[in-house]
């Protein structure tokens, strides 16, 4: 089945059988998806094991959802943090297969819960290099834009990794200092106050000070949408933010977030 990641009409990514992506719509797909592309005997896998920390969160006063992340590779914001306003928000990691965050949230779009869509897209799986690159080894986490969640770690991604699901929350990740990494995060997130982007930031902070990624920092982003909810006129993106590349990179984060909040302000004055 040929998948197409959407928005208002315009198709971003096409998924195609084979697990292959491309931009776009149409053609012979050029790109081979992350665990997709059966190695060469002797190979490496093409991609290193993405290490993370996230946070998928809801806030039901606003009906914004976000999604955040924390690792230590070049750009994680690019394949890991996935949304769509009025359906929901994704991240993919560990193992990772870029192709579950378009899938999941067609799935979503179609009205499956986040439970069934994490069921489906491990059904969906062909697991074509199953030593290097399993699908044991993914990890992912879907929330619907009512705040239902499902969150799966496999059993050979990489230590310390697994998940905890809070109230309109789940925090997880791979190669992290141990559990209180994933407890913290949650914590932070139903105790803190303020806009959604501040809590997942908050989240990530706490994450990072229980110890964070074993490998240390570099890159980090945030998406959060909204039907409508963004600047100008139909922009469903409430917040994008990007950290490529930073010594401090939730710190940065912080910056960008607390900047937004200062123009959010300003607009209400």
């Amino acid at each position: 089945m040929t998948i197409a990641y959407q928005y208002r009409g315009i198709t971003l990514v096409t998924v195609h059988p084979d697990g292959r992506y491309i931009l776009g719509r149409g053609g012979d797909p050029a790109v081979p998806a992350p665990g997709r592309e059966p190695a060469a005997a002797g190979r490496r896998a093409p991609w290193d094991t993405v290490a993370t920390f996230s946070i998928v969160g809801y806030d039901p006063e606003t009906e914004e959802v976000g999604v955040a992340v924390q690792s230590r590779v070049f750009s994680v914001g690019n394949g890991v943090i996935w949304g769509e306003a009025g359906v929901g928000v994704v991240a993919t990691q560990a193992v990772v297969d870029v192709s579950y965050g378009p899938q999941a949230l067609a799935l979503l779009r179609e009205g499956y819960s986040p439970a069934e869509v994490v069921e489906r897209v491990l059904a969906a799986d062909p697991n074509p290099d199953p030593e290097r690159w399993s699908i044991e080894g993914r990890q992912f986490s879907v929330m619907n834009a009512q705040g239902e969640v499902a969150t799966h770690t496999g059993p050979r991604a990489s230590d310390w990794a697994g998940h905890r699901v809070g109230r309109y929350t789940s925090a997880q990740g791979n190669i992290l200092a141990g559990q209180a990494v994933v407890d913290d995060m949650v914590a932070a997130f139903e105790n803190n106050t303020g806009h959604l982007s501040q809590r997942l930031v908050a989240a990530l902070e706490a994450g990072q000070a229980a110890g964070g990624d074993t490998r240390g920092m570099q890159s980090a982003a945030l998406l959060i949408v909204k039907e409508d909810g963004g600047v100008w006129l139909n922009n469903d993106v409430v917040l994008r933010l990007q950290v490529d590349d930073h010594e401090e990179p939730i710190a940065e984060l912080r910056r960008l977030v607390e900047m937004a909040a200062e123009r959010r302000a300003r607009r209400r004055r």
